[in-house]
């Protein structure tokens, strides 16, 4: 969840008695409003955002230029899924204590974040077969199954298996992280909780059940989302909240789906390297609906 913690003090900070503001009036007006050029070391820019170790970690294997878009855009995606994840927890914890605006506005500060992540395929999303062939014995069996960004985010939507904990087995710090996200209430969750408060028709096994096992569709969640759908005045936060979470999860579907169109593209139905059968995998997932009630009840209404 996002916090409020005390930054590592910058090198390049001005002196405690001097205000950061008023700092920087004097810079600009010693430098006649011009940037400064001069630095007795690495540039601020480079220094407070790490750009030489961020441009350090490309590191293709191979001489084929569309591995340096494959490792890019994947690395994207990384930073991204860890973005989407701090967003999904702040709402999920503003969920918890029954500040439903504050859960609707981080819920669509995530869609915007998702959309990027969405179009971060077009990076690589025209690679050719024979592309990918000349790099991608170089990486052997890694996969993006193996990411645990992405499993963090499965994790928070609800798409949850103890399994799914061991190819971390020897990254102690991972596998904490992920036992934690395991063992709570995942978004969903927190929002059939708020549901239950409410008093809809969510029942209790809803509400206060085991979080470590996959969520569970239920006919007494859709009667209570169809509750809440009956009532879609703009003052009626649960209507605003049952949107932003199917936006969230549209774009998620979308994210699924635009995966599995890339690997049709560029490798067809090969085994996938990580071990599963490829594109039947990501099919599958591609499926599954995410907050499965709030598609399932649109047939009834």
């Amino acid at each position: 969840m996002l916090s409020t913690t005390s930054a590592q003090q910058c090198p390049y900070a001005p002196a405690q008695e001097v205000g950061a503001a008023e700092a920087r009036a004097t810079r600009a007006e010693s430098n006649g409003g011009k940037p400064t050029l001069s630095f007795d070391r690495t540039t601020p820019y480079a220094d407070y955002l790490g750009v030489d170790t961020l441009l350090s970690l490309q590191n293709p294997r191979t001489q084929e230029p569309a591995e340096s878009a494959f490792i890019i855009g994947t690395q994207v995606m990384e930073l991204l899924f860890t973005l989407i994840q701090e967003r999904w927890e702040a709402a999920r914890g503003a969920l918890e204590v029954d500040d439903v605006p504050g859960a609707v506005a981080w819920l669509r500060s995530a869609c915007k974040a998702q959309d990027v992540l969405n179009s971060s395929w077009e990076l690589f999303g025209d690679m050719t077969p024979t592309q990918f062939n000349r790099f991608r014995d170089s990486f052997g069996e890694a996969s993006g199954f193996q990411s645990y960004g992405y499993r963090k985010m499965e994790f928070l939507l609800g798409h949850k298996s103890a399994a799914m904990i061991r190819p971390h087995k020897a990254m102690s710090g991972v596998v904490d992280d992920l036992t934690a996200l395991i063992e709570r209430p995942s978004l969903y969750d927190a929002a059939l909780r708020l549901l239950h408060r409410r008093g809809l028709p969510v029942p209790d096994s809803s509400a206060d059940r085991d979080w470590t096992r996959d969520y569970e569709p239920s006919d007494e969640v859709e009667r209570a989302w169809t509750e809440v759908y009956a009532d879609d005045r703009p003052g009626n936060d649960l209507y605003l909240l049952a949107e932003a979470l199917v936006d969230v999860a549209e774009r998620v579907t979308r994210w699924r789906q635009l995966h599995l169109v890339a690997v049709k593209r560029t490798m067809g139905g090969k085994p996938g390297s990580g071990g599963s059968n490829g594109l039947n995998w990501l099919a599958r997932n591609a499926e599954k609906d995410v907050f499965p009630e709030l598609w399932s009840l649109r047939s009834t209404i």
